[in-house]
């Protein structure tokens, strides 16, 4: 009765929130990378070199990173409900705005600040998924989101490219323009609607049946009174964890690895002799297809032998293998299927890491862990496609950029290998309120 019970409610949470959260996800991603289709014909018109859009493309995570703990603070603070619906509608609008830019200042400072808009969406809905998925589940339900990432580029891939193939011209208006202005009005039309779909809390839920209710507030209860000596931890004490510090350094290679491709995928495929923009988006959206299939079946098998590190490692150990192979062919169809393997492997275990980050701590202190690891982790999302830009501009090709992304994935693999067994949370705090009675 009991597993029955459990079943029928994790099922009504997975299907009452993860399909609406997935949706918002796709429309984030679009509008994050959409920039790496827009540049397929605004480099030119605009005249921005490789470096230049490099820089534009990764300034975006600088405004993310430096808003992204003040974000996730406030949204333990007014509820993920009203946060996360401000998020998206002020990205969805500064989104819009980058259809209208003419300069290198107004592409730098649209991005800085469709970085501050977003900044915390993506570890807020991980901190609110810790509120209704009991971590036994939570790997999955990660996924189910998160697979979003892949699943918007596969997507977004060929309607990006079809958007600026059909619409290029009308009123005197370039093709990249509109595929950038139609792509934000969602954002905000979503954005208000969560305020009407998303609720903060199980004990609010009056989607779920008495019996649900009590069971999965229980539930949470139980495992969150493992946490309690860390939930109130101030930021400095868990600034100063080595664990916040360890998976940050790893967030900083994967995200190194992970933009490097996302954002320069589009001009990578089309270097190996595609020449139609929408050729380039079809054939784009098959890596990411490829992702989302390894998402999940990655995260149902950590989940399954409720093991995190190992998959990680393996995973960038395989997508880094394969961005080396793909930096020395020559032969399109060979490179394609290599960067297939990559984006498999890298994408493959994004949602175990998002598991891992909270694993460790409780309450709002959780909320504030997994954003200062995201935040760090964005410097990752600048190196990688302004090196990558770097690179191109230096060498003429994309060959050398994709030993650099490689190395990055495989000291992800290595950090992940190396991260040692994680102490039971409410050890954790013990020793920290020891150390504090003895100071």
């Amino acid at each position: 009765m009991e597993n029955s019970l459990e079943s029928l409610t994790i099922k009504r949470v997975y299907w009452r929130l993860i399909p609406f959260l997935f949706v918002l996800l796709i429309i984030n991603y679009l509008d994050r990378v959409n920039i790496g289709f827009a540049a397929l014909r605004m480099n030119h018109e605009l005249g921005f070199s490789a470096s230049v859009f490099g820089l534009g493309a990764g300034i975006f995570f600088i405004g993310y990173a430096v808003f992204e703990v003040p974000s996730n603070i406030m949204l333990h603070k007014v509820g993920a409900r009203l946060w996360i619906a401000r998020i998206m509608v002020t990205w969805g609008l500064v989104s819009g705005m980058l259809a209208f830019v003419h300069t290198q200042t107004s592409f730098y400072v649209l991005r800085f600040l469709l970085g501050v808009a977003e900044a915390g969406f993506i570890p807020g809905v991980v901190a609110y998924l810790a509120y209704w998925f009991p971590v036994r589940y939570r790997s999955r339900a990660n996924a189910g989101v998160i697979m979003a990432t892949a699943i918007a580029s596969a997507i977004g891939s060929p309607v990006s490219g079809l958007l600026m193939h059909t619409m290029d011209g009308i009123n005197g208006i370039s093709g990249w323009r509109w595929m950038l202005l139609f792509e934000a009005v969602p954002a905000v039309v979503l954005g208000l609607f969560v305020l009407v779909w998303l609720t903060d809390r199980p004990e609010r839920a009056k989607w779920l049946a008495p019996d649900q209710k009590k069971w999965l507030v229980n539930e949470l209860a139980s495992e969150a009174a493992k946490l309690e000596k860390t939930a109130d931890l101030p930021f400095l004490k868990i600034a100063v964890m080595p664990r916040v510090w360890s998976l940050s350094a790893l967030f900083v290679c994967f995200l190194t690895a992970f933009y490097g491709v996302l954002l320069w995928l589009p001009q990578i495929i089309k270097s190996m002799g595609t020449s139609s923009d929408l050729e380039v988006g079809f054939l784009t959206a098959l890596p990411f297809c490829c992702a989302a299939l390894s998402m999940s079946l990655v995260s149902r098998h950590s989940d399954k032998v409720a093991e995190r590190k190992l998959h990680i490692a393996i995973c960038m150990v395989v997508g880094g293998v394969a961005l080396l192979a793909c930096a020395f062919v020559s032969q399109p169809v060979i490179g394609l299927v290599l960067l297939c393997i990559a984006a498999a492997g890298i994408w493959g275990c994004l949602a175990v890491f998002w598991t891992l980050t909270g694993e460790f701590l409780g309450g709002a202190a959780a909320a504030i862990g997994i954003a200062l690891i995201n935040t760090i982790g964005q410097f990752g999302g600048l190196a990688g496609p302004w090196v990558v830009g770097i690179i191109k501009d230096f060498t003429g090709n994309f060959s050398m950029a994709l030993v650099v992304l490689a190395i990055a994935a495989f000291l992800a693999a290595l950090i992940a290998f190396l991260l040692p067994d994680r102490k039971p949370a409410a050890a954790v705090g013990k020793n920290m309120m020891a150390a504090d009675t003895a100071r």
